[in-house]
């Protein structure tokens, strides 16, 4: 997968993956679009996690608020 120009591999369980590629949709995003996102938000964190605990971070949240926090809105529930 490219991310912001990027070869990457992320390594997620089926749900998180189905959760993320719900959100995606409910955005109408592509899937690498997305995980950018969550990579811009993630590298302003401190200490920033590895990408592939704040894309689940990103979808917990989310899930947490219903999927409405945030200025995407949506719901990241797959």
């Amino acid at each position: 997968m490219t991310i912001a120009g990027h070869e990457t591999s992320i390594s997620l369980e089926p749900a998180f993956w189905s959760a993320l590629e719900a959100a995606a949709a409910a955005r109408e995003l592509p899937l690498n679009a997305l995980i950018a996102m969550i990579d811009v938000e993630r590298v302003d964190s401190v200490p920033p996690p590895n990408l592939t605990s704040a894309i689940r971070q990103w979808l917990f949240q989310r899930g947490r608020a219903g999927g409405s926090s945030g200025s995407s809105g949506g719901s990241a529930d797959g």
